[in-house]
């Protein structure tokens, strides 16, 4: 049984800030469940370009509003809370902050909570 507050991972390796976000990395590839879990904030006003092309990511959302747009359809989605949206043929994709928002985001594979986004907006894929 794995048992983590998000209070223990705040301030340590596993708590990775950026211009626009904030993610608290909960549980990671090291806990060994395949997935990894996030608890993320998108800074109000932010705009991302994010494009997992070696991960499936899927985006709950707990507080705030924001939009994802599909950069390939130019869709619009609003987003807030009990939105969910899943990214499951690794879109590319502009995330829009218009409030703090806050994301519970399950990546599959599992991240090890040390990656960097790269110039397109994705993570490498996973080692091994």
């Amino acid at each position: 049984m794995i048992v983590r507050t998000l209070e223990s991972v705040l301030n340590t390796a596993a708590h990775v800030k950026g211009d626009a976000f904030e993610s608290r990395r909960v549980l990671l590839a090291s806990d060994g469940l395949g997935y990894s879990l996030h608890d993320t904030i998108c800074t109000a006003g932010s705009v991302q370009r994010l494009e997992y092309k070696n991960h499936v990511e899927t985006n709950y959302v707990i507080e705030g509003q924001g939009y994802v747009e599909a950069i390939a359809t130019g869709e619009v989605f609003p987003l807030g809370p009990g939105t969910v949206y899943v990214l499951d043929q690794h879109e590319a994709h502009l995330l829009r902050a218009v409030t703090d928002m806050r994301i519970i985001c399950i990546f599959t594979p599992a991240l090890t909570g040390q990656e960097k986004h790269d110039a397109t907006g994705s993570y490498p894929a996973a080692a091994g």
